[in-house]
């Protein structure tokens, strides 16, 4: 059986804890949680408008998180330039938009001298770069001869399928995408809108996994201080996970 590794993404207890104007729920003990319950990594955003993580988030979690972080970002200097500061594991670079509500796409790719130097310098400081993209076989291309060391496929058009013939031909895609990656010698990762509910025919792509970690068999708990509709909204339309068995994905900061 592969081992694939577990991450996840905490953002949104950032966008629930900003929302309320008060300094909980917090990220940090977020991203602790996680760990103590077997996630292999964990996920962070830093956009441009700090519309849920923030900067102070970012440090007390990669001082304090034992497991690999894996920091998002925007290829700006600003963002750049955080990241050569804190020194992440795991850079995934994305593209952002300021009135989106959540990441909508993958990166444009034959536009890319600001994310051929954003790599670079990251893998100068000797931090794993990947580039979160759609399955799409041109951009996978670009992605393999401008450095990066992996993709996150773009999941969202085929977690957001509004029937089963959309969702099929989203999931050959994926496929395809995800062998044409592992040819090109790229880390292939998967995520965006996945849950509990959708992880299972993306968990049964071979190509999609992470080698480096061993996978836990836990489910993820969550804050108690959440009301359950809370926990239930941030952990089933925030869960960034690499996957071994559809009831591994588990109900992320849930139950």
């Amino acid at each position: 059986m592969k081992r694939i590794r577990l991450g996840v993404n905490i953002d949104h207890v950032a966008t629930v804890r900003n929302a309320r104007g008060e300094n909980y729920p917090d990220p940090l003990r977020a991203a602790l949680q996680a760990e103590k319950c077997g996630a292999e990594s964990v996920t962070i955003h830093l956009r441009e408008d700090r519309r849920h993580i923030n900067e102070l988030d970012l440090k007390r979690i990669i001082t304090k998180l034992r497991i690999p972080l894996n920091l998002e970002i925007a290829a700006t200097k600003e963002m750049l330039k955080i990241a050569l500061k804190r020194k992440p594991p795991f850079i995934c670079i994305v593209p952002e938009k300021r009135k989106e509500i959540t990441t909508e796409g993958g990166l444009n790719l034959k536009s890319n001298k600001e994310i051929v130097d954003c790599i670079n310098k990251l893998k100068d400081a000797g931090i794993f770069c990947s580039l979160f993209i759609d399955p799409d076989i041109e951009q996978i291309s670009i992605a393999s001869e401008i450095g990066a060391d992996a993709i996150e496929i773009h999941t969202g058009k085929y977690c957001d399928a509004l029937n089963e013939s959309i969702m099929i031909n989203e999931l050959e895609n994926i496929k395809k995408s995800s062998i044409f990656a592992k040819s090109k010698g790229l880390d292939v990762h998967a995520g965006h809108g996945l849950n509990y509910k959708n992880i299972s025919e993306i968990a049964k792509i071979e190509e999609i996994t992470e080698e480096e970690f061993n996978n836990y068999k836990t489910l993820l708990r969550s804050h108690r201080d959440l009301p359950d509709s809370l926990k239930e909204a941030v952990s089933y339309t925030h869960l960034r996970a690499h996957e071994t068995k559809a009831n591994l994905v588990c109900r992320l900061l849930l139950e």
